[in-house]
């Protein structure tokens, strides 16, 4: 097929160069010309595994390009793919701008026989009462009879995107009609994985389903890890046994004790929710509760990283997960600006993050939260070992765990390193819950 990606950033990177790896013809669209040349120069704007030589491979093959312009890209496509962000409004509400933007672009170029395809995280009824009127508008024509909508939601998990595009746990795909599910269907033939198709709320519906239950998960976790910390008991082996009965305790996923979680999906979609079942008077007790519970896991960190009164301290990791340089609500970069603002003299390296590469939301984040990282950033790890009194790992970069086997100074674990059970009767050393 000949598809149209709207938006360059983790989801529609990922799914434009899978795509064409599976021998689509994509071309992707972006505001920022500065990720259209990275796409077209054969390299990828994101940090993500395998994404490098997809993107390469897929550009040379002459089935991937990049363009600032929407209506030659639509024009040239069967297919719109829009993969754009929905970030949070200051009072928890979901943020349409880019959305709305994108499809009055689309529906200007539209022509008959077109599918629009929303990846994009949305509440239900956005799509029907926001976008389908902005396209029919637009383009003067009908959804469902002249072109077709549908919502296919994304399972991808940042640092193993790839990974998942290929082997999903599931495909989502909201219709307004059956032809427009067959067509989405096909983009993903062969895929493993069941194949849901639903009406379109359900199926804008379903990704908050399991980002908030996921958030539930890291949050159950991590105050479990501190109560058995507490208590003295190793709660990696207390996990263990829970994880054991998979018939009602369900899967591994997330549910290992760690730092607080962070990104730019799951604390966004909670408060989404949290304000959308407040704006309707339905109680949500828990879910409104997993917010301050993650706000109270920072905390946590944040008191065993000053307890020893130390000043000098090193921070390994930025980025909210490991193997990616995404920075957006990243909890380690909601540290960093903590102990700045305590006065504390604060080093940081992260091997996947470079301010020159810096581009769009993640470079506007970071300019917001942390706008002289340029002077804190560490070129190396023993940099941050040369300066710091107390190191704080947030990161599971071979080299970190390598060279930390010579720190003499305080070491706060947020990772569970290697040797964790060993290390916990060091005075030195401390996990934030184990």
């Amino acid at each position: 097929m000949r598809i149209s990606v709207f938006g360059l950033g983790y989801v529609g990177c990922v799914s434009a160069a899978c795509l064409a790896s599976m021998g689509h013809e994509v071309v992707g669209v972006d505001v920022n010309p500065a990720k259209v040349e990275l796409v077209n120069g054969g390299r990828a704007p994101i940090v993500e595994a395998r994404i490098g030589d997809l993107v390469e491979q897929a550009v040379r093959a002459g089935r991937l390009r990049a363009t600032t312009d929407a209506a030659a890209a639509v024009g040239s496509a069967d297919l719109s793919l829009v993969c754009v962000g929905t970030p949070s409004e200051p009072n928890g509400s979901l943020s349409t701008t880019y959305l709305e933007r994108v499809a009055d672009q689309i529906g200007r170029a539209l022509r008959p026989g077109h599918v629009v395809v929303f990846r994009s995280t949305m509440l239900p009824g956005t799509c029907a009462d926001l976008l389908v009127p902005i396209l029919e508008l637009a383009s003067g024509l009908r959804a469902g009879q002249d072109f077709g909508v549908a919502v296919n939601p994304e399972f991808l998990r940042e640092g193993t995107s790839v990974h998942d595009f290929f082997e999903p746990p599931k495909t989502v795909i909201g219709e307004s009609d059956p032809g427009t599910g067959d067509v989405v269907a096909g983009l993903y033939a062969g895929l493993p994985g069941e194949v849901f198709r639903v009406p379109i709320p359900v199926a804008e519906m379903t990704k908050y389903a399991d980002n908030a239950f996921h958030a539930v998960k890291i949050g159950f976790a991590n105050e479990l890890g501190a109560v058995c910390q507490a208590l003295g008991v190793d709660s990696y082996q207390v996990m263990d046994v829970f994880l054991a009965d998979r018939k009602l305790n369900i899967s591994p996923a997330y549910l290992r004790p760690g730092f607080a979680f962070g990104g730019s999906c799951l604390p966004k979609d909670l408060r989404g929710l949290v304000y959308a079942a407040r704006k309707a008077d339905v109680s949500v007790p828990l879910l409104s509760h997993v917010l301050p519970a993650n706000e109270a896991h920072l905390r946590r960190a944040f008191d065993l990283v000053t307890a020893p009164g130390l000043r000098r301290v090193g921070l390994f990791g930025l980025s909210f997960k490991p193997g990616t340089d995404d920075l957006r609500e990243s909890p380690l970069v909601e540290l960093a600006e903590r102990l700045l603002g305590k006065g504390y003299d604060l080093r940081i390296y992260d091997a996947n993050v470079s301010l020159s590469r810096l581009v769009g939301a993640n470079r506007a984040y970071i300019a917001e939260r942390l706008p002289h990282l340029g002077d804190l950033l560490a070129d190396s790890v023993a940099e941050v070992l040369e300066h710091a009194e107390v190191c704080v790992v947030g990161s599971t970069d071979a080299a970190v765990l390598e060279a930390l086997d010579g720190f003499r100074g305080k070491v706060v674990d947020l990772v569970r390193v290697p040797g964790a059970v060993a290390h916990r009767d060091r005075k030195d050393y401390v996990g934030i819950g184990w």
